[in-house]
């Protein structure tokens, strides 16, 4: 069967294409903010429906140049949910300012729009929702809590390209759009990051911000920093955009099937899938709650014996971390979010998958879950 993520076939697909554009960028000799970056940054903004998509090194500094754009530093709060990866917090931390979270809605796995007025306080400068695992969060309601405090919206799409809330892509359904280009994500370039906005002064700030601060070769206005992406990565990202809803349809299809073929079982929870929005299944991740007769990890542990991609993500919500625990945070003061921790695993579901491995995948669960 095909490994969990599988980005040797996300390459070899389209080998011929990228392998040309790679060798394009070297015949030309410029690796840096050239044609390819340009390209793809246009490219990008016509997919999302932005006005503008700055490329940068990754999706991390993609938040973190986000937050420095609208001025968050040390003081601020910033909102956003303690169960996602460590990048959406740390961002916040490296500005100086302090996260304020938020637990989870329990059937999307993103922020509970019903929790984020009692977080808001007279330091709240901004919201990050997470559009965790692919799905987008709940943007109308966020979007109208933040309007009413003055707050700028920040959506953490860096697993959800692609994904659509009411028609519009994610990216475009906040103040800032940020995007992941990490090896593992539904489009890829190994590295890199993406960050979407329609405000221009928001983008001038980030376009200075990712290169040294300069509005103009040699014009430094402010303290910048070198956090952009190469031409090698952009000419790859240009050519993984082009099948960006290929390799989506794959998603939603695989996950459709699984769906389909893992219906009714006891003490498993499938994903939850809205008809306001569509989602990109960078995972599909189910639940394994106390009325199955294994527990999660000896669930894993026999699907993964049987030749069955299987992973947790994740494993701790964020606030049992040190460094974010000190801020105050205890266990139980989030417990959908603890509670998911506990219980998610995700299976394979990226366009290699083959109609063979979904059924190999749900005759392998429904054994386990049988006792066999």
């Amino acid at each position: 069967m095909k490994p969990f993520f599988d980005l040797v076939g996300q390459y070899h697909a389209y080998k011929d294409e990228i392998d040309q554009a790679i060798l394009s960028v070297l015949e030309s000799g410029h690796f840096i903010m050239g044609e390819p970056v340009k390209l793809f940054e246009t490219e990008l903004e016509q997919y999302c429906g932005a006005k503008h998509a700055i490329s940068c090194a990754n999706g991390t500094d993609a938040l973190q140049i986000a937050l420095m754009a609208i001025g968050v530093g040390p003081g601020d709060e910033v909102i956003t949910v303690p169960f996602s990866f460590i990048a959406t917090i740390n961002p916040i931390l490296m500005v100086g300012a302090k996260p304020v979270l938020v637990d989870i809605d329990s059937n999307t796995f993103c922020i509970d729009v019903n929790k984020i007025k009692k977080a808001i306080t007279k330091k709240t400068k901004a919201i990050i929702p997470v559009h965790l695992y692919g799905q987008p969060a709940n943007m109308d309601e966020i979007n109208k809590i933040a309007a009413q405090h003055n707050i700028v919206v920040i959506e953490d799409s860096c697993q959800a390209i692609g994904a659509e809330y009411n028609g519009k892509k994610t990216g475009s359904l906040g103040n800032i759009g940020c995007f992941s280009l990490y090896a593992t994500k539904n489009i890829m370039c190994g590295e890199g990051g993406i960050i979407t906005t329609d405000d221009e002064n928001y983008a001038a700030a980030i376009r200075r911000f990712r290169q040294h601060g300069m509005s103009a070769p040699y014009v430094y206005e402010e303290l910048g920093y070198n956090y952009r992406l190469t031409d090698l990565q952009a000419a790859i990202a240009v050519e993984q955009l082009k099948k960006a809803d290929k390799f989506s349809d794959s998603r939603q299809k695989n996950a459709k099937i699984l769906n389909s073929g893992l219906d009714n079982i006891k003490g498993i929870t499938l994903p939850t899938i809205f008809e306001d929005r569509s989602h990109v299944f960078h995972q599909y991740t189910i639940r394994i709650t106390k009325d199955f007769k294994l527990t999660r990890e000896e669930f894993v542990k026999r699907v993964q014996a049987r030749g069955v991609g299987a992973g947790v993500y994740y494993p701790r919500a964020l606030h049992t971390y040190p460094h974010i625990a000190k801020l105050g945070y205890k266990l139980g003061a989030f417990p959908a979010s603890e509670r998911a921790a506990d219980e998610v695993v995700s299976l394979p579901v990226h366009p290699a998958v083959t109609n063979k491995d979904l059924v190999t995948i749900i005759a392998v669960i429904h054994e386990v879950a049988s006792g066999a």
